[in-house]
């Protein structure tokens, strides 16, 4: 990824499922604040959003849900 000099995109992210997910995103989100965006809440409507979620997660609710 490059630095951004003149601009800061915004971008927010959201984990749903196991801790691994939360801590992947949380390294994903340090990776794109490290380079120059800007990490802000979906209501601020976000040029880029990551939604991370889990295959363990995703057959738990095939299952019960």
């Amino acid at each position: 990824m490059k630095t951004l000099k003149n601009s800061t995109p915004k971008l927010a992210f959201y984990a749903l499922g196991c801790k691994l997910s939360s801590s992947e995103t949380s390294n994903i989100a340090r990776n794109f604040t490290d380079k120059g965006y800007e990490r802000v809440e979906f209501k601020e409507f976000p040029i880029i959003q990551v939604k991370n979620t889990s295959s363990v997660t995703e057959n738990v609710v095939k299952s019960f849900g």
